[in-house]
């Protein structure tokens, strides 16, 4: 019989360009910021596990669990350490991998880490790296970059749904205006629709500001079983479902590229598990590589049906008073894109959002799910969180 879960600490870096700060203190930062947030000593943590995309390729350094497990202090305690990879899906997974390890009793404190350094390489580096994601035989080596296959899906949502470019533009609106409270945040100003128009086309439909950035960063979390959370703090976040689906590597192998099928059926999963339905949902955090990325998220999550998610978007459903908000935090769009990072990061603004201690704060939030995707879709992992009192249900 698996354990309840829950998240007792959390912590983080600031996304951004980190040029005087190395991989090594990034993630110890945020490690020890989640183990003070927990009240946690190094020597009770029994496992960790290192969400990391491409460390190889941005800073030449493989081994990558074996160096957070040296640096964070835990290789003298002998503490197992596991590197996650599932490109941008990489510490949504590592979340997953720490929640099933402690449901199955094998440990009781588990670290759930996420980091990335970016921003040493130029921007072409960068776009190679990121290449990786996809699928490299059939569709990089033909010239279909991440950001082109977001763009035939954006192209094919717009020509099937009716989705306009200027719905694309109100995802970087809304998330921007939302990162404005978010001290951790790459980027905290405001931006227009007619802004984000005028910047240049990284690949039609979709310009330089639908695109997240290349970010540095880190985050972390404590989970322990449910039993034990109140011994920690007082504001336990409770992990009432994470799922993980997979789909096609190649864009072109999809039935449908106006949706992802591995977010769809990790959702599905997610709200049985949890014994919720998308309308039980108070936040959400979500995977907006690209602004297409979310309409599609929205959709494929259930908050809205399939065709609708960038009306979802225009007329204010998705705002922070909105019917399901999407993105407080301001998303991988204004947060920052530090790839094994994002998907630990989102639990860590979700369990701020239960905590009632985010920057943009959603009223009365109770039930959070957070989305990590892996490149164009081929990995999907979605998570259910709670404070499980009741008190916060927000009506609707």
């Amino acid at each position: 019989m698996l354990r309840d879960v829950a998240v007792v600490g959390v912590g983080q870096t600031s996304f951004g360009e980190h040029w005087e700060r190395s991989f090594r203190d990034l993630f110890v930062t945020a490690g020890v910021r989640a183990l003070e947030d927990a009240g946690v000593a190094g020597d009770e943590i029994d496992a960790l596990y290192g969400g990391n995309m491409s460390a190889g390729q941005f800073i030449q350094q493989e081994h990558v669990a074996a160096l957070i497990a040296d640096y964070a202090g835990l290789a003298t305690e002998r503490v197992p350490a596991t590197r996650v990879e599932a490109a941008d899906a990489s510490g949504g997974l590592a979340f997953r991998q720490a929640v099933l390890d402690v449901a199955s009793g094998a440990s009781d404190v588990v670290v759930a880490s996420g980091v990335e350094k970016m921003t040493d390489l130029g921007s072409a580096e960068t776009t190679e790296a990121l290449a990786g994601s996809a699928d490299r035989e059939w569709e990089v080596f033909g010239g279909g970059n991440v950001a082109a296959l977001y763009a035939m899906m954006a192209r094919a949502h717009m020509d099937r749904y009716g989705t306009t470019r200027r719905q694309l533009s109100e995802v970087v609106v809304k998330n921007h205006e939302n990162a404005t409270n978010n001290k951790y945040a790459q980027y905290t100003n405001e931006v227009s629709a007619e802004l984000v128009e005028s910047t240049p086309f990284v690949s039609e439909p979709l310009r330089a500001f639908d695109c997240s950035p290349a970010s540095d960063g880190a985050a972390a979390v404590i989970v322990v079983p449910a039993e034990d959370a109140e011994d920690y703090t007082d504001e336990p976040v409770y992990v009432e479902a994470t799922e993980q689906a997979s789909g096609s590597l190649a864009v072109h192998d999809r039935d449908d590229i106006t949706t992802l099928g591995s977010t769809a059926r990790a959702a599905e999963r997610a709200y049985e598990t949890a014994n919720v339905s998308p309308g039980d949902v108070d936040v959400a955090e979500v995977h907006d590589s690209y602004t297409v990325a979310e309409i599609l998220a929205v959709e494929d999550l259930g908050f809205a049906e399939k065709g609708d998610g960038g009306a979802f978007v225009e007329d204010g459903r998705a705002a922070v008073d909105g019917e399901t908000p999407v993105n407080p935090s301001g998303g991988l769009k204004a947060c920052g894109h530090p790839l094994g990072a994002t998907g630990v990061r989102q639990v860590v603004d979700a369990a701020k959002q239960l905590r009632g201690e985010a920057g943009t704060q959603v009223e009365d939030a109770s039930v959070a799910v957070t989305h990590n995707v892996g490149g164009t879709g081929a990995t999907a992992v979605v998570n259910v969180l709670s404070d499980r009192n009741g008190r916060n249900r927000r009506s609707r």
